[in-house]
């Protein structure tokens, strides 16, 4: 299939866009792997601090023939995604050794939970914390005693960061190892909807915990499609899972094989063997272009917005919001999932899943099929899915036709015939709106606005009784340089309720919200952001705004708007606590969200 023209004119803008900083990138990872690992070029007293507490692997260790992979692990018992990553290192290790290989615990990175600090001042160091995996990670692979690396990591921050570490160094083949999405529990609409009741004073806080605990009760990612899992999908569009890997349960015979088949992959394409695949030849413009596509198809979390630009600076390209707008026109949603629908991502896979969906975009020619992966060259690899087969893992072609069109439909007859993001643009500054959950009668509102400093004022503001006609909410110095852009989920409730009441109601701000958020109207990731002097610290209340996903605006319609001096905010309150004081550095230092927020690169 000829690859789709819109698709082909992104990916060439986007290599012309990057051809000087990709060919140092390229330059830089070819002397880094003509110098290969040096641990034989180790003193005897650096090989025995390296190999001191290997036991049986000592011997091969020291000969420095076999291929020695060097795990990076988020695992905690904080986040139940990462829970069963706590066994992964003994079966890796005897994995490896069954072909030859030795495996070493290179480092740990750390894993918060946003689940857990969602509203809490925890959460303004959330987005900053997928840096410091990018710097813990390096650390890690720094002792550069390894033939390739496998990365154990899957939620928000995480993979991203473990993706810029894995780009930096992409002289080594890198191979991500999932854990898998933890079983079906509470329908997440009941679970909204308890929430709702809960915002409401309805039903009372035993009630909400019930509901809580019912939807995220046990080992696996959380099951509706937010960040965690729109990682998952990412590492498969773009070649760097086994193919059919993400969406299988922990703690199941198939789940084992699949991480034993990472092993034996990740030690078949060193540099020690005959298939050499460095992931700095994965992580080209090709396969962003096909992370953005599988965005768009899967209505995937805003939070890639964010974070895909930074993995691709890591590697030396250079996405664009402009890039995304224009995959999304051309995309076609084949996937309801939740917040986008009522199934959850166990439903999805068992309905074709990743196999069934990249075939199609493959077909529909949305994919670029000529890519490098770690399953070997071609994308066409993650059109199979992997089955076990009296206890061997097999590959076989996945499901030609969906198992469940109210899930997951053909390119040809798609739930939206383009994907689930939109590009704004106007006087109020740069912003994506995800509207692919937003009913289209809610694509364009106009009405005054109320303007906020921080979350709880809303929450104030609704519980008083204060929203009683159309509002555009405005909830600015929530940006990377004001307090490091925490997620605003906790007002999906509020701002759900009163558009339930029949207000037309739509957010802006500078800040995220969280992939789990839907059918609100929301412009985020505004930029330039108010704590830089942008556009929204010159808004006043009542001025009318207009979001209008439709025709891709974001104005404020105010004669005088350009002539007045912004507002600066008393930002002292996000300078000191729950470790904020330690990120002061980051939040002077740290990009625009445009450009992916980054402090590393």
């Amino acid at each position: 299939m000829t690859l789709n023209d819109t698709i082909a004119r992104v990916t060439d803008r986007i290599r012309a866009r990057s051809a000087a900083s990709r060919g140092s990138y390229l330059d830089r990872m070819a002397r880094a792997a003509e110098e290969g690992p040096v641990r034989a070029h180790l003193s005897c007293g650096n090989q025995a601090h390296a190999y001191a507490a290997m036991a049986e692997d000592k011997a091969a260790l020291a000969e420095g023939r076999s291929p020695n992979l060097g795990i990076v692990t988020a695992y905690n018992d904080m986040l139940s995604a990462h829970q069963p990553y706590e066994d992964y290192p003994k079966l890796i290790r005897a994995a490896a050794r069954r072909v030859g290989a030795t495996a070493q615990v290179a480092g740990g990175v750390p894993a918060m939970c946003d689940g857990v600090t969602q509203g809490q001042p925890g959460m303004e160091l959330s987005l900053f914390s997928r840096d410091v995996i990018a710097l813990a990670a390096g650390v890690s692979l720094s002792h550069n005693c390894y033939d390739a690396a496998l990365f154990l990591g899957i939620c928000d921050k995480i993979v991203p960061g473990l993706v810029m570490a894995a780009a930096t160094f992409g002289h080594i083949p890198a191979v991500f190892v999932p854990g898998g999405p933890m079983t079906t529990g509470l329908p997440n609409d009941e679970k909204s909807r308890v929430r709702n009741l809960f915002a409401t004073g309805e039903v009372g806080r035993e009630a909400l915990m019930a509901a809580e605990m019912a939807s995220y009760h046990g080992p696996g990612t959380c099951t509706f499609y937010g960040t965690a899992n729109t990682n998952q999908m990412l590492m498969e569009f773009m070649g760097l899972h086994l193919p059919g890997a993400s969406f299988v349960n922990p703690n199941t015979p198939l789940r084992e094989a699949l991480t034993v088949a990472a092993v034996e992959r990740a030690a078949a394409i060193t540099a020690l063997g005959n298939e050499y695949v460095p992931v700095a030849q994965i992580l080209d413009e090709r396969a962003f272009v096909n992370g953005l596509v599988g965005l768009m198809a899967t209505g995937g979390s805003t939070n890639l917005v964010l974070h895909l630009p930074a993995m691709a600076r890591a590697a030396g390209v250079l996405l664009d919001l402009q890039d995304f707008a224009d995959v999304s026109e051309v995309v076609p949603l084949m996937a309801k999932v939740y917040p986008n629908g009522m199934a959850d991502v166990n439903h999805f896979h068992a309905a074709g899943g990743l196999p069934y969906m990249i075939g199609e975009l493959l077909d529909a020619g949305l994919l670029h099929p000529d890519v490098k992966t770690v399953a070997g060259d071609g994308l066409s690899h993650y059109r199979q899915e992997p089955v076990l087969v009296e206890g061997r893992l097999e590959w076989r072609d996945g499901a030609g036709v969906s198992q469940n069109d109210r899930i997951l439909r053909p390119a040809a007859d798609p739930f939206q015939p383009s994907g689930g993001l939109r590009q704004l643009n106007g006087n109020l500054g740069r912003g994506v709106m995800k509207v692919s959950a937003v009913s289209p009668d809610r694509h364009v509102v106009e009405a005054p606005v109320r303007i906020f400093h921080d979350q709880e004022s809303v929450k104030r503001a609704f519980k008083a009784g204060e929203f009683t006609s159309d509002t555009v909410v405005v909830l600015r110095f929530q940006g990377p340089r004001a307090n490091g852009m925490p997620e605003l989920h906790s007002l999906t409730p509020v701002l759900s309720v009163l558009q339930d009441r029949g207000l037309r109601v739509a957010l802006v701000t500078d800040g995220r919200m969280s992939g789990a958020s839907g059918k609100v109207p929301s412009a985020i990731h505004v930029a330039p952001e108010a704590a830089m002097g942008g556009p929204l610290a010159r808004l006043r209340d009542g001025d009318v705004v207009r979001v209008d996903a439709k025709a891709g605006r974001l104005d404020v319609l105010a004669e005088d708007f350009d002539a007045r001096e912004p507002m600066v905010a008393d930002l002292s309150s996000s300078a000191h606590g729950i470790g904020r004081e330690l990120f002061e550095a980051f939040r002077r230092s740290v990009g625009p969200s445009t450009e992916g927020a980054a402090v590393v690169v």
